[in-house]
């Protein structure tokens, strides 16, 4: 019954920002995820090569830092809108670079996408420094974890479905013309999302942002000590989580020799686990805070971890339901970190200088997303094919980064807890709730139902 209240709080014409997030889940998720890996891979690109599409979207947020002097000038709503159109535009393109394979080679293909790829994601990483602070604006702060719970429940749900899709195009041997079906698929979904993009409200800039010419005191916002342990998790989390989402489809493609289609359904599992975030925490993120959620989630990825290293040390057999299971559990753990990371910066972050504060946040996140990916690939490529046995465990280039990714997440749960945030509960709270209060809650609704 308390949930209601905070329903209507929710300012007007919200819901076009949850409509937007599903298309737009439904255009990005072909270009900068597992179908564009897929693609590369059929073009002979190597782990140092994936390593680079993978970062590059996160590297070029780094244009954040110069385009948040302008966010305010122009406008949220403008800002954002003229670089997603951008973006659509590029994609357009995308889709007829599969339908050249009569007239360039493997590797001009790959290099006129990686091209596209930078234009697409540059004016991604500039138009993305308006989108926090104008959703920061509009909705407000006692109903920010709600927002972001539904918002990313929405975004797993169409990136399931956007899975499923391009599953059931390529097949187990996809040829160019289904890779541009699937391209030009997502453009149309970008292209729809923008619909939605200009229904959202615009939301209220400060005035003195908009007037101000003083320089920026990056040095200052850096020294912002609450701030500063935040952004030592978030560099150590991204470090952690760069490459792992790239460097599983490469080792079910390559050690466990699933076809293209089998891979993205099974990684479609991952946006399930991220839309079950929402019954994991739903409310709960606004009372319980960052910091518990942050820290039981990165005890979970160290075991997550484990269960890849076992896979890929011949420890374990890839069997289907383990490999389901600990994609499930990836989607679900990562979506919960992302919230609370957002969350946490938006209650940080002073409103005057907020711009700034979230370009720092995004470019240092996104930077190291950005360059973990690549040099996960040189570690990849520089082991090669050599082995190493320790009883029955194979140290591969695959256990060998899955269990140093592993160690990454140690060293994140380290500063966690470090974070200030006075009003968060505490991890024993946290484990109260989902594990006795929560099912007790499940248990009395069944009963009623049963009756």
């Amino acid at each position: 019954m308390n949930s209601e209240p905070a329903i209507e709080e929710f300012p007007p014409g919200l819901n076009n920002a949850y409509l937007f997030a599903v298309f737009n889940a439904l255009s990005f998720q072909f270009v900068l995820s597992s179908p564009m890996i897929l693609y590369a891979k059929s073009l002979g690109a190597s782990a140092t090569v994936l390593g680079i599409i993978t970062g590059m979207m996160p590297l070029l947020v780094i244009f954040q830092i110069p385009a948040a002097q302008y966010v305010a000038r122009v406008g949220y709503k403008r800002f954002v809108y003229g670089g997603w159109g951008i973006r659509v535009v590029f994609i357009f393109v995308m889709a007829l670079v599969p339908l050249t394979y009569g007239f360039l080679d493997r590797t001009a293909r790959l290099g006129l996408m990686l091209a596209l790829l930078f234009g697409f994601n540059l004016s991604r990483g500039i138009s993305s420094a308006g989108w926090l602070p104008w959703i920061t604006a509009l909705v407000p702060p006692n109903v920010r974890g709600r927002y972001l719970a539904r918002d990313a429940a929405w975004i797993n749900l169409a990136s399931f479905g956007s899975f499923v899709v391009a599953a059931l195009c390529l097949g187990i041997e996809p040829q160019p013309w289904q890779f541009a079906v699937i391209f030009l698929f997502s453009s149309l979904m970008g292209a729809t999302s923008l619909v939605f993009l200009k229904r959202i409200p615009e939301g209220a800039t400060p005035e003195q942002a908009r007037a101000s010419g003083t320089p920026v005191p990056w040095g200052e916002l850096l020294r912002f000590e609450p701030f500063r342990r935040l952004l030592r998790v978030v560099v150590a989390w991204a470090v952690a989580s760069g490459g792992i989402t790239t460097f599983t489809v490469a080792f079910l493609k390559v050690r466990v020799g699933m076809p293209e289609s089998a891979i993205l359904l099974v990684n479609s599992i991952f946006f399930l686990g991220g839309l079950s975030s929402l019954w994991f925490l739903g409310s709960r993120l606004d009372h319980l805070g960052s910091k518990p959620i942050l820290t039981f989630c990165c005890l979970i990825w160290i075991g997550i971890m484990a269960g890849w290293g076992l896979l890929a040390g011949n420890l374990v057999d890839p069997r289907l339901w383990i490999i389901l299971l600990l994609q499930f559990a990836m989607g679900l753990f990562t979506a919960l970190v992302n919230m609370s990371n957002t969350r946490l910066v938006m209650a940080i972050a002073p409103t005057m200088g907020r711009n700034h504060f979230f370009a720092i946040f995004s470019v240092l996140a996104n930077v190291t997303l950005g360059v973990s990916p690549i040099l996960w690939g040189l570690l990849i490529d520089a082991i090669g094919s050599r082995t190493a046995s320790m009883g029955a465990f194979e140290w591969n280039r695959y256990a060998v980064f899955f269990v140093a990714v592993a160690a990454a997440f140690a060293i994140t749960l380290g500063l966690t807890r470090q974070i200030a945030e006075p009003q968060a509960a505490s991890l024993d709270e946290l484990l109260r709730e989902i594990l006795i209060q929560q099912p007790q809650r499940v248990l009395r609704i069944w009963t009623r139902v049963g009756r």
